[in-house]
């Protein structure tokens, strides 16, 4: 019978042998102006959620005010038992 070949062990590669990222490449200017133009364009998307949240608030506020002023309405949805009232 034959000896088995031992295979070697992987060698664990060196920090230096890593692919370079984008992030190593570029120059800490390029990256101090790609993060405020992202944290620009966050508070841009926030301020625009907060708008849209509102309008949809405000447009609640009205809706309810017009069908408070709406009698149909309000004796619809009234929840009293009208039979104590007699």
């Amino acid at each position: 019978m034959a000896k088995k070949r031992q295979v070697p062990a992987p060698r664990p590669k060196a920090a230096d042998e890593k692919p370079a990222t984008l992030k190593d490449l570029l120059s800490p200017e390029v990256l101090e102006k790609l993060k405020a133009q992202a944290d620009e364009m966050k508070a841009d998307e926030e301020k625009r959620r907060e708008a849209k949240r509102k309008q949809a608030e405000e447009a609640r506020k009205a809706e309810q005010k017009r069908l408070d002023n709406d009698f149909a309405h309000l004796l619809e949805n009234s929840k009293q038992n009208w039979r104590h009232f007699k």
